[in-house]
């Protein structure tokens, strides 16, 4: 059980994700937030997100927690690998 809701609890996730991606593994990251590799795996594939998680997802990624929570970070269109952000005509889609 969580204290955040569903769609707080997939904003975490995608951001668990993006970092886990940034950080090279769950080991690394589980290393940076001072959390347990094998959980934060089980998280990353759906498992509940906690509120806690959330702060600390935050403090790395030094956005706030309600940047989080509500899906702004990562932003949109912003690649996990070298961090670059593409610009809001180049993520529109083909016509």
């Amino acid at each position: 059980m969580s204290d955040l809701n569903a769609k707080e609890q997939a904003n975490v996730r995608a951001a668990l994700q993006f970092l886990r991606s940034r950080c090279g593994g769950w080991e690394p990251l589980a290393k940076a937030l001072r959390a347990n590799s094998d959980n934060l795996a089980v998280v990353g594939r759906g498992g509940a997100a906690s509120a806690s998680l959330a702060v600390r997802v935050a403090k790395l990624a030094s956005v706030g927690v309600d940047d989080v929570l509500t899906g702004r970070f990562p932003e949109a269109g912003t690649c996990a690998h070298c961090g670059h952000r593409a610009a809001a005509e180049e993520q529109l889609p083909p016509r």
